[in-house]
């Protein structure tokens, strides 16, 4: 073990070559998915915001936003990323109904892709837990988070607006 971990610290992580070629290819696109994804989000939630079943929605590029100035002060060029949060009225069954109404973004438990997913913590990731226990993690019933990705944002706003009903 020692010697292993003097390999290690001297040489570093080594990737395969197809995990090193497959990074390698994707930085080559990066900015312009990450620039894609944060424009996504922000015509999401901005279509979302005030919408009369969503109790809020939470993105860094909504004035609305707690922490916006902060936010716009510290993200480069005012690119707020691609993960958002909607709180929609109705608690776990609309959380559930959600998911079950989506057409072209993807109900999964983990997020950060290409395409939208969404996942409703209360019915998934923390399901175990009663209402006041997720009060105590600052998570509502009905809160569902978008990891929004690099579809048309036209299509994404449409179906999300229909998912919640």
């Amino acid at each position: 073990m020692a010697a292993a971990r003097h390999v290690l610290i001297d040489a570093g992580g080594n990737a395969q070559p197809l995990e090193a070629f497959l990074a390698l290819r994707g930085l080559k696109t990066l900015a312009i998915r990450m620039d894609r994804h944060a424009s996504n989000a922000l015509a999401v939630a901005c279509a979302l915001e005030g919408r009369p079943t969503i109790r809020r929605v939470l993105y860094p590029g909504l004035l609305s936003h707690p922490q916006h100035e902060l936010a716009a002060r510290v993200l480069r060029d005012g690119l707020m990323g691609g993960m958002l949060a909607i709180d929609l009225e109705g608690g776990r069954a609309a959380g559930e109904q959600f998911l079950d109404r989506l057409r072209v973004a993807v109900h999964a438990t983990s997020l950060g892709s290409v395409e939208t997913l969404c996942s409703h913590p209360a019915s998934s990731s923390h399901r175990q837990l009663g209402e006041g226990e997720l009060a105590a993690a600052g998570l509502t019933p009905g809160l569902v988070r978008v990891s929004v990705g690099l579809e048309d944002a036209d299509d994404l706003v449409e179906d999300l607006a229909a998912a919640a009903g």
